[in-house]
């Protein structure tokens, strides 16, 4: 509210408060506001936890810094009975790229299950979110975060020997889900123009789930796919969260993306794990996707779930979504494990 004040001469003051004439310029509903001044609100319709996890998981977890500068850090998820070394799964989380945390509780209970039912080490990284730092940041941080493994596994001993000293520096895989998958994929094409900068690690697939993947053209799914009143993405939720990420000026047929769009880089030589869901909006594209990718020479499985939605896996407790993820973790299992 604004506040008047008389001075002594009694001329009339007048302090405005800067937030009165703040205009919405972006909104999704419960997650993310964004004003005209740039100022930016995240609501916390996820609580975020500590890397503390109950004994039944099997699982030991903890945070590292991975850059000080640009605030990038990590959760790490080390099964407890493992034997010999085991894969390395590097893992971003979804939430178009604009909101999410690799603290928020439903990530750290589905990574935690993957470790242990996968027999896999992972670091899921927490990345910079746009607005206010719009793409290609967050697959800077990706590649940011496979440079610091790298140190790690030259160093030997370092003062993370209860996840590295159990780790298989040649057998890592990346990952993620949602805009986290399409940061996976980023992280991966450009792996194709850095390979010998990368050893002695040892990149061996990668581990898209219901990538967010875009396009100005609209597919199938998207135009005509029934959703819930609370699904976890709405065409008009994914239009915003590509308004907001993009550079300014770019439309969803730049290739960071939509990763068909002319000129847009190629995949090449490197394993693919594709889960794809049936009440997905995005389901037809990642379909069309995956035929791109085995046109193109790779690798390409793709597993589908029926009856779910896009980010069930995180966001939903129902006994189907509870089926379905433990299909999927059996899914990532076999991939990592050939």
């Amino acid at each position: 509210m604004a506040t008047m004040t008389l001075d002594g001469n009694l001329s009339l003051q007048i302090s405005k408060d800067p937030q009165k004439h703040r205009v919405v310029t972006e909104e999704i509903d419960g997650l993310i506001r964004v004003y005209n001044d740039g100022h930016v609100e995240r609501f916390q319709i996820v609580p975020c936890v500590t890397s503390i996890l109950s004994p039944e998981f099997g699982v030991n977890s903890g945070d590292i810094v991975i850059d000080k500068l640009s605030k990038i850090w990590a959760r790490f998820y080390v099964p407890k009975y493992h034997g010999k070394k085991i894969p390395l799964l590097v893992y971003f989380h979804g939430g178009g790229f604009c909101v999410g945390s690799a603290a928020w509780s439903c990530y750290h209970d589905f990574l935690a299950k993957l470790a242990a039912g996968a027999n896999c080490i992972i670091m899921s990284v927490n990345y910079s979110l746009a607005p206010e730092n719009p793409l290609p940041a967050a697959y800077e941080d990706g590649f940011k975060a496979l440079m610091w493994i790298k140190q790690q596994a030259l160093s030997g001993v370092t003062d993370h020997q209860w996840w590295s000293s159990h780790c298989n520096f040649c057998n890592i895989f990346l990952a993620g889900d949602s805009a986290g998958a399409s940061i996976a994929y980023n992280v991966a094409l450009r792996i194709g123009d850095a390979a010998t900068t990368l050893k002695p690690m040892g990149i061996k697939g990668t581990i898209l789930v219901q990538p967010f993947f875009g396009g100005e053209t609209r597919t199938h799914s998207e135009k005509f796919m029934v959703q819930p009143p609370r699904s976890a993405l709405s065409l008009a939720a994914s239009d915003t969260y590509w308004r907001l990420s993009l550079p300014t000026g770019a439309n969803r047929d730049h290739p960071w993306c939509n990763p068909l769009a002319r000129g847009a880089n190629k995949l090449q030589d490197l394993g693919v794990l594709v889960c794809v869901s049936e009440m997905d909006i995005l389901k037809d594209r990642t379909l069309e996707f995956c035929a791109a990718l085995a046109n193109a020479g790779n690798k390409v499985e793709h597993a589908a779930y029926k009856g779910v939605g896009h980010a069930f896996q995180v966001l939903s407790k129902s006994p189907l979504s509870q089926t379905r993820t433990l299909e999927m973790i059996s899914h990532i299992k076999g991939f990592i494990s050939r």
